[in-house]
């Protein structure tokens, strides 16, 4: 269930940043034996539980066993694509361009993932700040300026 995909070939994979050790390190914020470490000992143990406990969900629309959409990663993927999102701070465009996916699958990917990855790594909550423009200041019309 967890390495049944077919390989997409995209410019930042496993296979080619296992090898550029400081990049890998730095996109990841994890060395590869510690990320090796953590997908073998812990995201392999726990995922096949994470996708019951997922799946069995009482809003699900579809019965646990119907699948309608397969990953295009396998979980490896997904799991440094992950680190790699919230280490980095990159847009899901350019997450879309270096990984090969579209993105859709790139937020699918990540909220599957997301709650698994918390339970074995530290990774940043995420935070929205609001900002109501009309009590600012500055108008909108001000902040918007650009735009006329």
């Amino acid at each position: 269930m967890i390495n049944s995909h077919q390989p997409v070939l995209s410019l930042l994979s496993y296979e080619v940043l296992s090898r550029k050790l400081l990049f890998f390190k730095s996109f990841t914020g994890l060395t590869v034996q510690q990320f090796d470490n953590i997908y073998d000992k812990e995201i392999t143990k726990r995922y096949v539980k994470h996708e019951i406990q997922r799946l069995s969900k009482k809003y699900r629309k579809r019965d646990m066993g119907v699948v309608v959409r397969h990953f295009k990663l396998d979980t490896r993927e997904r799991f440094l694509l992950l680190l790699a999102y919230y280490r980095l701070y990159i847009t899901y465009t350019l997450t879309d361009f270096l990984f090969n996916l579209d993105q859709r699958n790139i937020c699918r990917d990540i909220q599957k993932i997301e709650g698994l990855t918390r339970q074995c790594v530290p990774i940043p909550e995420k935070t929205y700040q609001i900002t109501d423009v009309s009590k600012s200041n500055r108008g909108s019309r001000e902040i918007f300026s650009w735009l006329h």
